[in-house]
């Protein structure tokens, strides 16, 4: 794949989490993707040094020290984030999939795009994850005619 990317492979793991797809594929990403895995590597070195898990995400500030991130622990990450953030309400991993999704179909993506950057291998799978936001749904109703407008077309 040209430009910044991540590669994503299934395979059996110490903390049991899995990637949903049993095939490898790969995600572009953008620069602010690359620019936080290369401060997160360069954290990494420091706190464990060449070693610990192979995994992408390892403790790194609580026991044991270079072992793969639980998923509980991803939620107590969201937690305290939703926390400092003041957002006052609950939030779970599952819903920044979903925030993803919807946030590349407001920027213009089709739904096989969604559904290739979602990992996903049956078209429909992503339709769950859309969620158009308002602005998106006026302008869908923009970009079609009103019979006056084709009459007055039509006229001219």
């Amino acid at each position: 794949m040209e430009g910044p990317h991540l590669h994503i492979i299934r395979r059996a793991n110490e903390n049991g989490a899995w990637s949903k797809s049993r095939k490898k594929w790969v995600l572009p990403v953008d620069f602010l993707v690359v620019q936080a895995m290369d401060q997160y590597a360069a954290e990494r070195h420091r706190m464990v040094g060449a070693g610990g898990s192979d995994f992408l995400l390892v403790n790194l500030f609580r026991a044991p020290l270079g072992s793969p991130v639980t998923t509980d622990a991803i939620g107590e990450l969201i937690a305290a984030l939703v926390h400092r953030a003041g957002l006052g309400r609950r939030v779970v991993a599952r819903m920044l999939r979903h925030a993803f999704a919807s946030n590349v179909a407001d920027a213009g993506g089709v739904l096989d795009e969604v559904q290739a950057l979602l990992g996903q291998s049956h078209p429909g799978s992503p339709r769950p994850y859309l969620h158009p936001a308002a602005g998106r749904l006026r302008e869908a109703i923009e970009r079609v005619p009103s019979p006056r407008m084709m009459r007055a077309e039509a006229e001219s």
